[in-house]
């Protein structure tokens, strides 16, 4: 398995996108269409936010995660935001999605920041587990309860 940015392989942007809008999209009864999904990770970056990353498995795309500048309206004075957390249930249980947060958190890093945030509806236990520290609960600007959590980075 190896990580990388979406941006180098354009091969599995329909992958990915059909993941994010069913988990992110639809279950949020979120009002994105499938086409702006795409849209929107054709135009990820390299070194600047959004940022999406692929684990890779035998040229399979196994899994994601995206870094944004703001994952959460109400804050915008927080920033950068792990968000989209997703792997294929087929790889799951095999430490793909920690290998994904750890990719991350070097990606920031040389970005320059020391702090990463996210919000979680229903998996703060998994990363309370991975170290991240639980700063609140709010709600987001559809109404929904969320937790935010952060994670200082060692220089």
């Amino acid at each position: 398995m190896y990580i990388d940015y979406l941006y180098n392989h354009p091969e599995h942007i329909n992958t990915v996108a059909n993941w994010i809008y069913s988990e992110f999209v639809v279950k949020a009864s979120g009002t994105l269409s499938l086409d702006k999904v795409l849209e929107y990770l054709a135009n990820t970056k390299l070194t600047s936010f959004p940022i999406t990353l692929i684990a890779v498995i035998d040229g399979e795309c196994a899994g994601t995660v995206s870094i944004f500048e703001n994952d959460l309206k109400t804050q915008r004075d927080l920033t950068p935001w792990l968000a989209s957390l997703y792997v294929n249930p087929y790889y799951r249980g095999k430490g793909i999605a920690r290998e994904l947060i750890n990719k991350v958190q070097q990606v920031v890093k040389e970005l320059g920041f020391n702090e990463l945030y996210l919000r979680t509806e229903h998996t703060s236990e998994y990363y309370r587990g991975l170290g991240w520290e639980f700063v609140y609960k709010t709600h987001d600007e559809r109404g929904q309860e969320t937790e935010v959590f952060k994670i200082f980075i060692n220089n």
